[in-house]
């Protein structure tokens, strides 16, 4: 078992990844900036066409095989998701600079959530998860690699097979638990029936 600062704190392979998560995260915010400068964006948003007639809904072209609705945006438009990606992309660079698991696993599903699981805020999920994993592995067996992980859970299924304990080396020691005191431990009253 690992101690919990070990645990709640962030190895080499773990702050690189975080950094390069906090990367990714101000490379999207800085994708948006361009938008917020400008007047007006011009945004198209496309749908796929129906099978009968009218082809597409109201605002839409038919071109080709697409719906095309063309929109006139303000820079207020894209603000929020500007701001939302640069405050959780700074946060999780914080928490990769102080070594905080608990921060940047946070920082990382939120930030995956708001982009949209399904689409590029996947890749936060998954570092949000794989840290989260790391940390459990770090817990339970004292590595937070898959290798070494796999390796301590099957000396530990090998000791129970064979009816021996497991191994020692990375066992938690136990606090002998201290006895009353005589002095400060009030008596126990006796229960009626």
């Amino acid at each position: 078992m690992a101690p919990r600062e070990v645990v709640m704190g962030l190895d080499k392979l773990e702050r690189g990844v975080s950094f390069i998560a906090a990367g990714v995260a101000l490379l999207f915010a800085a994708l948006y900036f361009p938008r917020i400068l400008a007047k007006t964006t011009i945004l198209h948003l496309t749908a796929k066409p129906a099978k009968v007639e009218p082809f597409c809904a109201d605002n839409y072209t038919h071109k080709a095989s697409l719906c095309i609705r063309t929109l006139v945006t303000h820079p207020s438009y894209w603000l929020p998701a500007f701001i939302a990606l640069t405050i959780i992309g700074l946060f999780i660079l914080f928490f990769a600079f102080r070594k905080k698991r608990s921060g940047v696993v946070v920082s990382c599903l939120l930030l995956g959530l708001y982009i949209g699981a399904l689409s590029n805020g996947l890749l936060f999920v998954f570092v949000g998860g794989w840290l989260i994993i790391r940390a459990q592995r770090l817990t339970k067996y004292g590595d937070a690699s898959f290798s070494g992980s796999s390796r301590k859970a099957k000396e530990i299924s090998k000791a129970r097979r064979e009816g021996r304990s497991a191994p020692a080396a990375d066992a938690p020691t136990l606090k002998p638990t201290p006895e009353a005191s005589k002095r400060y431990t009030p008596k126990q009253r006796k229960r009626r029936r």
